[in-house]
């Protein structure tokens, strides 16, 4: 039984169509927003919860940042990069992103909240959102060359 609740848990946290949940937000130059309001214009986006102690979590966004405008110009897409780091850490993150030269929407959510109404339990993890704003994969970790996947779902989106 608790198995089965645990992956009943497992499903609902990662069904796909899923909505973003209505969580106030602020970027890294102090503007609040609703994440339940977060799109591109009708394109997909990724959605990437990181910390700046997590050291997969900044190789896969240093990746990601590599390939970022090709990603972009083929696509359309976008990436938005939602710090996990505690209220103490919440002021090295931009100037972490300034200096590795992020082309990134950047967010602090300092204490958790849409982290855990997105269902996240362990970092990096990665959503991919479609253009009408449902959650359509994800997935938690990193492995070099993983980033490809994404790159290769938002194709299918926009195709």
């Amino acid at each position: 039984m608790k198995k089965y609740l645990i992956l009943l848990g497992m499903l609902f946290t990662l069904s796909c169509n899923a909505q973003l949940p209505s969580i106030s937000l602020k970027d890294i130059n102090g503007k609040s927003l609703n994440t339940a309001m977060l799109n591109n214009d009708g394109k997909p986006f990724i959605i990437s919860f990181f910390a700046i102690w997590c050291k997969p979590c900044l190789r896969e966004l240093k990746a990601i940042q590599d390939v970022y405008n090709e990603w972009q110009d083929e696509t359309g897409m976008k990436l938005i990069a939602i710090s996990v780091d505690e209220a103490q850490n919440s002021a090295k993150v931009k100037p972490m992103a300034d200096r590795l030269g992020w082309d990134y929407d950047v967010l602090l959510d300092p204490n958790g909240d849409f982290k855990r109404a997105m269902g996240v339990n362990m970092i990096p993890a990665v959503f991919i959102v479609d253009g009408d704003g449902k959650i359509v994969d994800s997935r938690t970790g990193y492995t070099d060359g993983s980033e490809e996947h994404l790159i290769e779902k938002i194709r299918e989106l926009v195709n």
